[in-house]
């Protein structure tokens, strides 16, 4: 997965700096005294007061604050917050409650990305069934194979091998990451 220019500068500093604002965040001259016109990036997590949220993104904005990440409460909200010219904008109840139910229906499956309604990647372990079988042998070998799901990476312990080959075999405690349709993916499982 490939992040852009922007994501690449904000990772580094993530965790290092933090002014979490206890009051009102809406007044620019309090968070100009607070100096965060000086700063480079800014996350807006309020969470309850959609107004409030789109206040303070907006106040970041005209203050000139290049980078701005804000926590969007729904799809409208997340608009507003895109079109006022947020660089990222996130909707974690949303992407979370997708990881779960994608996750309860699928107990082999350990973390899921979701690319599109109904595609996505999907890192899960190996079934027993598959154990001690090459590639090739469980038909994980191309998306016209038996599965339809492209296999991206084998994870083995610490090491990990991206695009593997047909013949590498598969060990109990694998982890394999694949993409595809997800009833295709659920169907590795059963």
């Amino acid at each position: 997965m490939a992040i852009d220019q922007d994501e690449a500068r904000v990772q580094p500093l993530m965790g290092q700096v933090t002014y979490p604002v206890a009051g009102d965040a809406t007044s620019e001259t309090i968070l100009r005294e607070l100096g965060v016109d000086n700063m480079d990036i800014a996350v807006v997590a309020i969470g309850a007061d959609v107004q409030a949220n789109i206040m303070v993104s907006v106040l970041l904005k005209t203050m000139g604050i290049p980078y701005i990440v804000a926590r969007a409460h729904d799809e409208l909200h997340g608009a507003t917050l895109e079109r006022i010219g947020c660089n990222k904008v996130v909707h974690p109840e949303a992407e979370m409650g997708a990881r779960l139910a994608h996750n309860l229906f699928n107990p082999d499956a350990q973390e899921y990305m979701e690319l599109t309604e109904s595609y996505g990647i999907s890192r899960i372990r190996v079934p027993d069934r598959f154990a001690n079988m090459t590639l090739r042998e469980t038909g994980f070998t191309g998306v016209r194979d038996k599965y339809g799901v492209s296999v991206l990476a084998l994870k083995r312990g610490d090491e990990i091998t991206l695009s593997p080959d047909p013949d590498d075999g598969l060990l109990p405690g694998d982890i394999l990451v694949v993409a595809g349709r997800d009833e295709l993916v659920d169907k590795i499982s059963t």
